[in-house]
């Protein structure tokens, strides 16, 4: 975003997370706020690179440690030659070929001749001690990587007595099998017979991460979170599972989702702050005999002054579908509808536009700083750099030139270069007040806090009817703890932002955001964040905050549906993979909610609305 009021998308990442067990957090989000005021869309979608989930599977030795004791009856033994040294994944002094020399072949006194008419004439115990010998076989098997032969023994197992390490240790070897259909079935088999199996859930979990797609990754992220809060955060092999899951599970619905969903465009107040980046700029007068194209672009400015943003891009459209006749007045319509696409995340129609519009206008300076903006979006800076160079040709005292080319430095950290970029924009046009607020900010971030401070109160005393300075002067105290005075600055801003249109809804979550660091009152926090969503539905920073203030209070329900929308509202991958990533664990939150509500109340995480 290039307006400093759209760069509050940071706000969402503050807060608390799911869980309230020892406040053990699977989604780390602190209660924190960023400046926000980097305005800018450069590299919006630049940090969204995929991490692929690691291979989860493990060599059998691996595999052979991780079962472990599951019993301590799998030591029984018909015989002292039979008695296993170690259960199924136990560790042996023995090679695997010992182990392998040592499994008797199936003889007639072997349990696996065990016909279903035997079984059925076996009174309890005399199955349940023919189960234990076969399930003692089955481990001897396993350890000697006989799996297929060990999945007899616990079959045969299973039918003498059903017992929830029987189906795990099948599905330890189906594991090894890589028949990861039938570890699930068999895990799902275990749990039924003992649903807080935490070996059995992250079994399952594997096998279904392994499987892949949006489907299994969803079933294996519920598993992992099961078992993670069940074992009250002991292991942090669980807890690192939950939060690779999450991740790829995020990363895959996100381009799922990107890949199908029509561009759209985002709130009234992110348009406003971007077109308000800008100088103003008079629209192209009509000619003497105006085509139809022409009367159309007269109406799609009238549409953008008047802030009826979906009408305007629609006019813009048909205006250059029915033919602009004078060359700046088509170079203008292209500049606005490539706006309009880079603000929908289509940086690349928004560059073709563009580079028709320097081609028919060269000299407009603006659409070479537009597409400097583009290109930066595009991960292309030396592009960029000479983009304003072009610009700075037309016209060497440019504001906007040095004010975009200052939010380059910022987003990318030269906060030095920025400062000189922002100063040079303020001394050329003074009354563009975004460049004063960079400034100050940009100074902020580079360590100067109390030369900022100065800057904003100085800023404060000539601009005291401005919503934006005393908004993102309220950011720099928040940011410092000054709650008091932040809370202060943000009810001056809201009151002062009560009339303009398109209402500007920010100062409002920032003020929830204050309240809740301050006091951590939660009931005035979500009052507020409603509020302004209530004003502004598609405020995304506003309904992202509320889910957050309503996942930390336990109202998981609610909160999903807000993340919900949340990911519906998401501009670029990034944004969209954030909002699915909370969607996603606030689900799994719910799914055990659901399958373990005493483990749920035990815990004090069933207080939901």
């Amino acid at each position: 975003m290039s307006g400093p009021s759209t760069a509050t998308t940071s706000s969402s990442s503050a807060l608390s997370t799911w869980l309230t067990t020892h406040r053990r957090a699977v989604l780390v989000a602190a209660a924190s706020l960023t400046i926000l005021t980097a305005g800018s869309l450069y590299y919006a979608n630049s940090s969204s690179a995929q991490k692929t989930v690691r291979d989860t599977a493990r060599d059998a030795k691996k595999e052979a440690d991780k079962l472990t004791k599951d019993s301590k009856k799998s030591r029984k033994a018909k015989g002292a030659a039979d008695k296993p040294s170690s259960s199924p994944t136990g560790s042996s002094s023995s090679s695997s070929a010992d182990k392998a020399a040592q499994v008797k072949p199936v003889d007639d006194d072997d349990p696996l001749r065990l016909s279903a008419a035997d079984i059925e004439v076996m009174d309890k115990e005399a199955r349940s001690k023919s189960a234990l010998a076969l399930k003692a076989r089955g481990n001897k098997l396993y350890s000697a990587k006989q799996y297929t032969d060990a999945i007899a023994y616990y079959t045969k197992a299973i039918e003498c007595e059903e017992q929830a390490v029987f189906y795990s240790n099948r599905a330890a070897c189906y594991t090894n099998l890589n028949d990861l259909d039938q570890v699930v079935e068999d895990c799902t088999s275990a749990l039924r017979l003992d649903p807080s199996y935490i070996k059995a859930l992250n079994r399952r979990a594997t096998a279904r991460e392994q499987l892949g797609g949006p489907n299994n990754l969803y079933k294996a992220l519920c598993d992992f979170t099961a078992s993670a809060i069940l074992d009250s955060f002991q292991n942090q092999a669980t807890t690192d599972s939950v939060e690779r899951v999450m991740k790829q599970l995020a990363a895959e619905k996100a381009q799922q989702i990107l890949a199908t969903r029509e561009p759209r465009l985002p709130s009234p107040t992110f348009i406003t702050a971007y077109l308000t980046a800008f100088r103003e700029q008079a629209p192209p007068a009509l000619p003497a005999n105006p085509a139809q194209g022409d009367r159309t672009l007269q109406l799609a400015f009238e549409a953008l002054s008047a802030k009826d943003f979906t009408h305007a891009l629609s006019l813009f459209n048909e205006a250059l579908d029915q033919g602009v006749t004078q060359a700046p007045a088509r170079a203008a319509a292209l500049n606005m509808r490539a706006t309009f696409k880079f603000i929908m995340s289509d940086a690349e129609g928004a560059l073709a536009d563009l580079d028709a519009a320097t081609d028919v206008d060269p000299d407009s300076a603006q659409s070479w700083v537009k597409k400097a903006s583009v290109h930066m979006e595009l991960g292309r800076p030396d592009d960029a750099m000479q983009d304003f160079e072009r610009a700075l040709a037309i016209n060497a005292n440019n504001a906007d030139v040095f004010y975009h080319r200052g939010q380059v430095y910022f987003i990318t950290g030269e906060f030095d270069k920025a400062i000189a970029e922002y100063r040079k924009s303020s001394e050329l046009d003074p009354s563009f007040i975004f460049s004063h607020i960079q400034l100050a900010v940009a100074q902020y971030k580079s360590g100067s806090t109390e030369k900022a401070l100065h800057q904003f109160r100085r800023l404060v005393e000539k601009n005291p009817q401005s919503p934006e300075v005393h908004n993102y002067y309220g950011e720099l105290l928040l940011d410092q703890q000054q709650f008091t005075e932040a809370v202060a600055q943000f009810d001056k801003s809201i009151e002062l932002s009560k009339f303009t249109v398109p209402r500007n809804v920010l100062p409002m979550v920032n003020k929830a955001l204050a309240i809740f660091q301050h006091r951590q009152d939660f009931v005035e926090a979500e009052k507020i964040c409603r509020e302004a969503v209530a004003i502004d539905e598609q405020c995304d920073v506003g309904v992202a905050t509320l889910a957050q203030l309503l996942l930390q209070q336990n109202k998981v329900h609610d909160a999903v549906e807000m993340f919900e929308r949340s990911a519906e509202m998401a501009r670029t991958e990034p944004e969209l993979v954030n909002a699915l990533t909370y969607e996603n664990a606030t689900r799994a939150q719910l799914a055990f909610l659901s399958e373990y509500p005493e483990q749920a109340t035990r815990l004090g995480l069933n207080r939901t609305n």
